[in-house]
C-alpha cells in the first residue's frame, strides 16, 4: 500500500510555537507519509530545514489572498501528487483554498487552529472558504467549542480536537544545572524564566510590575525574559522600565533560545502570563522539565494546569496577584516542587509529543 502525501503549508514569516510545530509535524510525519513542506521565502523557520535532508519548497508571500501563489502551489501540489494540504497558520487559509480549485489533485485540507476564533464566520467569504476545508484539529476543547460556535453547521468542516505535546528532554545533573545558573551569574537565587514571542499580547510587562512590587521584600529572585521581539518598540518599553524601576539586576532579556529546555530545568518557576494564550506550549515544556508552572488563569492554560495541584494560577493581566503568588512560591520550596512533580507526572500523561503525533497520524490515516 502507497504511502498518502501531505504538504505542509505555513507562510508565515515569524518564528514561534506555531512554526516550531510545523518542522515537528514534518519530523513526525515523515516516517508513515510521504511529506513536503511549503515555507515563506522570508520564513525565519528554514533554518530548522536542511536543504540537503528535507524537501521544501518556498512562496513569496505577499498577501493572505494571492491568485499567483495560489497557482504555484497548485502547481507544487499536483507535480508531488498531494491528497492532504496541512496547514497552520490561519492567514494562509486563502491560498489554500484556492489552490485547492486550481490544482488537478484537490486535496483535502487540514487546518491545525492554533489561534482563538472569536467572531461569527457566516458572509459568504468565509462560508467559501470553509466549505472547502475538510477537518478542523483544534489544539484546545475550548477552542472546539469556539469553532461549533462561530461556524455554522451547513458549512462547518469535522472537527478533531488534539493537545500539542512537548519532547521529553534527558535530565541535566546537578553540576550541569548548577554550571548554567552560574553562567547566569543565578547560583544562590530563586530563577523565574518568562519564554515567548515579546509582545504585549504574551504579558512581559506584568512579570515586571510583580518583580516592582517585591523589590522591597529582600527575596533573593532573578527573573530572565526569554524570546524574539515581535515588536521592537514594546521591547525597548519593557528595558525602559526595568530601568526605571532600579531592576537592573533582577530582570535579564536573554533573546531567543533554539533550545530552552536547560534554561527551564533551571528555573525554579516558569510563567505562562498571555493574556489569552490558546493553549501554552511553553507551559507543557516546563512541566515536562519538572520545573513549577504559574499561569494567568484563563484561555488555554486552564486546561493544562490544575490550580494547586499541577501548578498555580494567577488572576489574568493581575500584576499584585501575580506578585502574591511567586512570593507564596519563595516561601514554601515543598510545594514548589510537588507542584513541580505533579505537573511533569501531567505533562507525560497528556501532553507527551510522541503520543500527540501517534494521535495525529491516525487521524490522516482516516481521511
Amino acid at each position: 500500500m502507497s504511502k498518502k502525501s501531505i504538504l505542509q503549508l505555513c507562510l508565515s514569516p515569524d518564528l514561534g510555537g506555531l512554526e516550531l510545530y510545523v518542522k515537528s509535524c514534518y519530523q513526525f510525519l515523515k516516517k508513515d507519509f510521504n511529506v513536503i513542506c511549503v515555507l515563506n521565502t522570508n520564513s525565519k523557520l528554514e533554518k530548522y530545514f536542511s536543504k540537503k535532508n528535507d524537501k521544501y519548497f518556498n512562496i513569496k508571500r505577499k498577501s493572505s489572498f494571492s491568485i499567483f501563489n495560489s497557482l504555484k502551489l497548485a502547481k507544487i501540489i499536483d507535480e508531488n501528487k498531494i491528497e492532504i494540504l496541512h496547514i497552520h497558520w490561519t492567514k494562509d487559509i486563502p491560498i489554500a483554498v484556492l489552490a485547492k480549485i486550481f490544482s488537478k489533485q484537490k486535496p483535502k485540507i487540514i487546518q491545525t487552529r492554533h489561534m482563538t476564533m472569536t467572531r461569527f464566520k457566516d458572509d459568504f467569504y468565509h462560508k467559501f472558504l470553509y466549505k472547502n476545508i475538510h477537518t478542523i484539529i483544534c489544539i484546545t476543547k475550548e477552542l472546539s467549542n469556539q469553532i461549533n460556535k462561530f461556524i455554522p453547521q451547513d458549512i462547518r468542516p469535522k472537527i478533531e480536537t488534539l493537545y500539542l505535546g512537548a519532547k521529553t528532554y534527558k535530565e541535566k545533573n546537578k553540576e550541569e544545572i548548577q554550571y548554567f545558573k552560574d553562567d547566569l551569574n543565578t547560583s544562590a537565587s530563586m530563577i523565574i524564566g518568562l519564554i515567548g514571542r515579546i509582545n504585549e499580547l504574551k504579558g512581559q510587562y506584568l512579570l515586571i510590575e510583580a518583580m516592582n512590587e517585591l523589590k522591597d521584600k529582600d527575596l533573593n529572585i532573578k527573573a530572565f525574559i526569554v524570546g524574539s521581539a515581535m515588536n521592537v518598540t514594546y521591547l525597548e518599553n519593557l528595558k525602559q522600565k526595568v530601568k526605571e524601576y532600579n531592576l537592573d539586576k533582577n530582570i535579564k532579556f536573554l533573546g531567543f533560545m533554539n533550545e530552552p529546555n536547560t534554561f527551564m530545568q533551571a528555573c525554579d518557576i516558569v510563567l505562562m502570563t498571555s493574556k489569552n494564550e490558546t493553549f501554552g506550549l511553553v507551559t507543557i515544556e516546563a512541566m515536562k522539565s519538572a520545573t513549577c508552572v504559574l499561569g494567568a488563569n484563563c484561555g488555554g492554560v486552564l486546561e493544562i494546569i490544575e490550580d494547586n495541584k499541577t501548578g498555580l494560577l494567577f488572576q489574568s493581566e493581575d500584576a499584585y496577584d501575580l506578585a502574591l503568588k511567586i512570593q507564596y512560591l519563595y516561601n514554601n520550596k515543598k510545594t514548589r516542587q510537588s507542584l513541580a512533580l505533579a505537573g511533569q507526572n501531567k505533562a507525560n500523561e497528556c501532553f507527551d509529543n510522541v503520543k500527540q503525533f501517534n494521535k495525529l497520524i491516525k487521524i490522516f490515516n482516516s481521511i
